[in-house]
């Protein structure tokens, strides 16, 4: 694929995840989990790699956060899970592991990395277990529904057109 369609399906998947996270966005104190973001990252991680990947990410948490639907916990969580899915997804060339990967990435690695964020904010240790929670269950949901959306387009030979 060239750069002009990574970049083209980059915008497209970026303006989708922050449309749907304006209907789909579930408040939990300081924290909004936000399932959309973690479907769109593993369709991201498999179709366009771990840069474009990142990209995504990173403007999405940037439009939610100016559009004031999105928290600075938006940031870290979506980045480190749509690296490590794409980068097991590029490694073993299997959907599932792009799945786990996004939720041992936000869900876990993403959690961990927020609470120094969470202390800046005068929360303390008090948003951990929230935070985690959100992020595990939030990721896990996304993730579910990416890989029944990967393995559909799988079974009708629609991927083999996007993966690079």
């Amino acid at each position: 694929m060239n750069k002009t369609k990574l970049m083209t399906l980059t915008a497209l998947l970026t303006a989708i995840n922050v449309t749907l996270s304006t209907f789909i966005t579930i408040p939990i104190g300081p924290i909004k989990a936000m399932p959309m973001q973690h479907l769109i990252n593993v369709i991201c991680a498999v179709i366009l790699g771990p840069w474009y990947g990142l990209l995504q990410a990173l403007l999405s948490s940037t439009v939610r956060n100016i559009l004031g639907i999105g928290t600075i916990f938006a940031f870290p969580g979506s980045m480190i899970g749509v690296l490590l899915a794409s980068l097991l997804y590029k490694y073993r060339r299997k959907l599932y592991l792009a799945s786990l990967g996004e939720v041992v990435g936000t869900g876990v690695i993403g959690s961990i990395v927020c609470i120094p964020i969470s202390w800046l904010l005068g929360f303390g240790n008090l948003a951990f277990w929230p935070l985690f929670i959100s992020f595990l269950l939030s990721s896990l949901f996304g993730a579910i529904a990416s890989y029944i959306i990967l393995i559909s387009f799988e079974r009708r030979g629609i991927l083999k057109h996007y993966i690079r």
